[in-house]
Parts: structure tokens; sequence; C-alpha cells
């Protein structure tokens, strides 16, 4: 029988606001998760005591926030008062930041436990950390968010953030197998998230299932969640090649199209299929292909 770590955040919130599970007991089993697979290196920094003392103080208060006590793992380049921020540099080693980050902060005040800090490629850069695959040692975990990615996919934690310039959400997040939510630009406060690049930097989520993406996204807006229907559309996704299309292996070629014959097996409408096409699509149809999935 699998324990409370398997539980989405959405379905450990439901049990721990209905009184039917603790703070304090989901915490251990992550923590107990998190020892079982430390050999994947997803964390950068994890007390289990500090972790517990957040757990208990609150089931104290009732487990009235939104999160009700879910566990959320915080990359190592957001700021976070009571936990180094190091960057995933030796530069910055034993930083510790005066304050939360604003992302922290809101976590916080929803009863939400931060388990620990993730391991982020230094500076969410290109040089990475020790983080594995979840599922394969031999593969690896994308980055820069790799240490949230890997600790959500090995249900170690069941929400964490991540941040992006260029892929480095939902990169992470497709690689070991689990959500990665990349919002729009000024979405998020980025107040305490060390930046790389101001025009293009996001704060990001790393879950298991969708209403945990709108958990957590109301949680980081201050308001309530939006409500997922799935029946109320089809999903309309792109395949846009790139230029690099043509240098890419033939398993890359065969993995892109056994993708998007997935998907429109499954009801989603898909655009600009390269299995249609000896040679890059036209201008034209990428075009057209990208005004179709405005909202």
């Amino acid at each position: 029988m699998s324990g409370p770590e398997h539980f989405t955040a959405s379905e450990a919130a439901a049990q721990l606001s209905a009184g039917e599970l603790t703070a304090e007991a989901l915490t251990r089993a992550c923590l107990e998760r998190a020892r079982a697979g430390a050999e994947i290196k997803a964390w950068h920094w994890l007390d289990p005591d500090q972790a517990l003392a957040q757990a208990r103080a609150v089931d104290r208060s009732g487990r009235k926030g939104r999160l009700a006590g879910v566990p959320v793992g915080v990359k190592d380049i957001i700021d976070t008062v009571d936990m180094p921020t190091e960057h995933g540099s030796p530069i910055y080693r034993g930083n510790r930041p005066f304050a939360d980050a604003a992302c922290v902060a809101l976590i916080r005040a929803a009863c939400g436990v931060i388990l620990g800090k993730t391991v982020t490629t230094e500076f969410a850069n290109r040089y990475p950390g020790p983080t594995v695959h979840p599922h394969n040692a031999e593969h690896t975990p994308g980055g820069s968010s790799s240490g949230s990615a890997a600790a959500v996919a090995d249900f170690q934690v069941p929400l964490a953030l991540g941040t992006q310039t260029g892929g480095s959400t939902i990169r992470p997040a497709a690689f070991c197998g689990v959500i990665g939510y990349k919002p729009s630009f000024g979405e998020f406060s980025r107040v305490g998230v060390k930046m790389q690049c101001h025009n293009l930097d996001t704060l990001g989520i790393i879950c298991r299932s969708l209403e945990d993406v709108a958990l957590l996204r109301g949680v980081l807006l201050a308001q309530e969640p939006h409500r997922v229907d799935r029946a109320s559309a089809v999903p309309r996704i792109g395949f846009c090649r790139t230029p690099a299309w043509e240098r890419a292996d033939g398993d890359t070629h065969a993995a892109y199209r056994r993708s998007a014959g997935f998907c429109r097996r499954h009801g989603a409408r898909c655009y600009a299929d390269p299995g249609e096409y000896s040679r890059p699509a036209p201008p034209d149809l990428c075009i057209r292909s990208c005004t179709q999935l405005r909202p």
C-alpha cells in the first residue's frame, strides 16, 4: 500500500483540511521517501527537524491555510530566511538571506511546509548539479530546476518551485515525467529570486496534477484557485520544429512523431505535425499554427 507521500498536493490538502491526515505525518512520509531516495540527490538543504517543527506548528494552528500543511520544495536560487540560499555555487556557500522571497512568504501564509531547498544548476545556468534522473540514473533529469523535478517525480515532495529563463521549469518536468507550469510574464512575483535575465525569467510550478497547478497558482497569486474543467475544450498543441530539426538524430524525430500521435489519439488537436512534411514547414504554416493556439 502506498503512503501519504504518493498523494497529489490537492489530495493531501483535502485530507489535511478534513482532519484525516496531519501535516506532521505527511512531512514524515516525505522525509522518509527522501531518505530512501537519497541517491537521486534532489536536495541541496534538507533538515528533518526543521521541517517537522514547521509541520507541528501548522497542526497546532488547525491547518487553516489553503495548503494546510502540504510540503513544498524550493529551488536553491529562491531566498529562504531560515535556510541557506547558495544558488548552486560555492561562491555563495553559507549565504543566509535576510528575508523570504515573496513566493515563499505566500506559501508559508497558506500553511505550507517548506521541506527544504532543491538542487539547481549553478546560478540556474549551464553547470549541472549532482541530481540524477529519478527513473534512470543514466539519463539527465534536465535543468536548471533539476532537484525540484526529481523530488516531485520520486514522491519526495508533492509540490516544488522552479524558475525558467528558456526552459528550466518545463524541461526537467518533462524529462522526469511530471507537470511543469511556466506562467505568463509578470504573473508571479520574482522578489527574492536570483535573476539571470530580467526580461525572460519566471517563477514556475512543478507538481503531479493539473489541480495542483491551480492550487499553488492560487496561493502565489493570493486568490481562489481556478477550477480545472477538462470538459470545457480539447487541448490544442502546436508541434514546432526549430531550425535545428535536421540536425536532430532519428530517435528524436521518432519520439517527436510518437508524441504527436499519442496526443492526437487521446483527443488533442495537433498543429504542424512534423510527420506530415519532408522538410521544415513553410513560414505561413508556422505563423498560422501560432495564431491558432492563442486563447
